[in-house]
């Protein structure tokens, strides 16, 4: 017999649908940004890894957008065409690096306005401690989902 109330396996219940269903609109998001980009979701999903956290050598850009490095070439090709470019690494001149056109950060940004507006205004309904308590959650789940995906690979 479990331990767990019927009230907490509910509201466990709750919200792993409604995680299930954020993922579900954050892709559809993604994907309609990557439309008017004129990008494939593939290469879309590397631009804010490279924006973020580059310049990236392209096989720490494919394991950062969980890409097999195989495919990095055709998606660097085609973001090659303005949205990123390749550098010689200054570290090591036989090597590459990636790095985001940031002239172009505009242009993405007033795609994501919307969604960011509607978070300003949904985070606004919450006090510091909440939206701490909520970054916390967020930041364990995402770990735990960057977990289950090295345990499939």
């Amino acid at each position: 017999m479990s331990s767990v109330s019927p009230s907490r396996r509910r509201a466990t219940n709750a919200t792993k649908e409604s995680l299930r269903a954020l993922s579900t609109q954050l892709s559809l998001l993604n994907h309609r940004v990557g439309a008017r980009l004129e990008v494939k979701d593939a290469d879309c999903d590397c631009l804010d890894p490279v924006d973020r956290h580059g310049p990236l050598s392209p096989s720490a850009l494919a394991r950062r957008a969980g890409l097999h490095p195989a495919t990095m070439t055709g998606v660097l090709d085609r973001l090659e065409r303005g949205w990123v470019v390749r550098d010689r690494d200054p570290e090591d001149r036989r090597a590459v690096v990636i790095r985001a056109r940031r002239e172009r950060n505009a242009e993405i940004y007033s795609l994501f306005a919307g969604m960011n507006g509607r978070m300003d205004e949904v985070c606004a309904g919450y006090d510091d401690a909440e939206l701490a308590l909520l970054a916390s959650f967020l930041e364990r789940v995402t770990e735990a989902g960057r977990t289950a995906a090295d345990e499939l690979s």
